[in-house]
């Protein structure tokens, strides 16, 4: 069947089969990776679709499933491990008109999987509340390609990952099945979805729990020392009295080499914390600074602006002047961990802690930033962080289960033999569907 001959049987839905947006709509920031870079650079779609309601989005999918064409889930592209690039060609479906807000109410929110996080945060605000947690780029970033590839944000430290119970309430979701329907999963079967890269059902509405919105203070604090900076981290972290949104250290010379904007708050050689916090707790965070020889440089209220530094967007502003940088993911779990790596790297890999609240304990995690020379020295590097004890979530492979823990999620694989039983969605993306069972 020719191109001509689907676009005709998806007549109303928007298509897209211009060369330069094929090419736009099938990548993502996947370029991060030196390693993801050559494998996925020449991958495209061979025609994009753009459903504005879910009944489109079952058209869709009976076509590609009568055709057996295959569909790749698009939200933003703001993701860095190819998650949304087609590997076999066929249709992507970009979710960016799915864009509508269902109900809002005190701490609740239920939207089209397509709405930029960055529009619900606001309209959340206008209500007294906002998302427990947002990704530094969630202005451009949709909510389900966050659930669908994403992990934390701002507002870890304080309500854990993405995928913790309580945080995401419902999915509702689009079958690949021979004859496609509609259903919800609530509860702890939300997980079969979450983080599944998009590879066994299609997202089109999600209920979020909210977090009571804060008139956040951000803050930059400078240490002459990494170590005290990141014991100040952990400090801030431990303390439950302190309402936070952000506690992310940057080692030096990440601030001070990578992030311009920031300069006039800095010294020489220095760490840096970056914080957002409640107001009314700038005297305890004083008092910790005082105790870890650090000095505030910067205090400000909103609008805020030190996200734009932090996460992955501290990546992306080191490769805007050096394209041979490139970064981990890694869980330290604690300082000693840290410190021990910081030592033995030194500046081949610049430590960048995020923390976060993992199984109820505040953690250091990382998105350290890494000299990159040669695809086995960066395997020696992550191999020398796990036998020291931290895990590394790999954003050099494109293969869900490897840039995770390694190991078969047997409940989204599960689903996706249900629901995906052809196997169209996002093919080559899960390592388990090839093993026969």
């Amino acid at each position: 069947m020719s191109l001509e001959d689907i676009e005709q049987e998806l007549c109303g839905i928007e298509t897209i089969t211009d060369a330069a947006l094929l090419e736009k709509l099938s990548l993502d920031y996947y370029h991060f990776s030196p390693i993801l870079e050559q494998q996925l650079k020449l991958k495209r779609a061979d025609l994009v679709v753009r459903p504005k309601n879910e009944s489109e989005v079952l058209r869709i999918a009976k076509v590609s499933v009568e055709r057996r064409i295959p569909l790749t889930l698009r939200g933003s592209g703001t993701g860095n491990y190819g998650q949304c690039i087609p590997l076999n060609g066929g249709i992507v479906l970009d979710t960016g008109n799915l864009n509508d807000i269902i109900s809002l109410s005190a701490g609740l929110a239920r939207v089209e999987s397509g709405i930029k996080m960055g529009a619900l945060d606001r309209h959340a605000r206008k209500i007294g509340w906002e998302l427990r947690m947002i990704p530094s780029i969630y202005h451009g970033a949709t909510l389900g390609g966050f659930i669908g590839g994403g992990s934390g944000g701002a507002g870890s430290i304080t309500y854990g990952m993405i995928w913790d119970c309580g945080n995401v309430l419902s999915l509702r979701l689009v079958s690949l099945e021979d004859e496609p329907r509609i259903l919800e999963l609530r509860g702890k079967e939300i997980a079969q979805v979450m983080h599944a890269y998009g590879t066994n059902a299609i997202i089109t509405e999600i209920e979020v729990a909210l977090a009571p919105a804060y008139p956040w203070l951000e803050m930059v604090v400078v240490f002459e020392d990494f170590m005290q900076a990141a014991r100040f981290g952990q400090a801030i972290s431990n303390s439950d009295g302190i309402v936070k949104k952000l506690v992310t250290i940057l080692g030096y010379p990440i601030a001070t080499d990578y992030i311009k904007a920031l300069e006039e708050y800095l010294i020489d050689d220095c760490s840096c914390a970056l914080l957002i916090i409640s107001p009314w707790a700038i005297e305890a965070v004083e008092d910790l600074a005082r105790q870890y020889q650090g000095q505030i440089s910067y205090s400000k209220s909103e609008p805020a602006r030190l996200l734009e530094f932090t996460w992955n967007h501290t990546t992306l502003l080191a490769r805007s002047i050096d394209k041979d940088i490139t970064y981990l993911q890694a869980f330290y779990y604690n300082l000693e961990t840290v410190e021990h790596l910081y030592n033995k790297f030194q500046d081949e890999v610049m430590m960048h802690l995020e923390f976060v609240r993992l199984h109820g304990k505040p953690i250091p995690t990382g998105i350290p930033l890494v000299r990159y020379s040669s695809e086995q020295r960066l395997n020696e590097i992550i191999q020398y962080h796990r036998d020291s004890g931290a895990s590394i979530a790999n954003p050099h492979t494109y293969i869900l289960e490897d840039g995770g823990d390694g190991q078969i999620n047997q409940g989204q694989l599960n689903l996706k033999r249900q629901l995906d039983p052809h196997g169209l969605l996002n093919p080559g993306k899960m390592r388990a569907w090839s093993i026969p069972f």
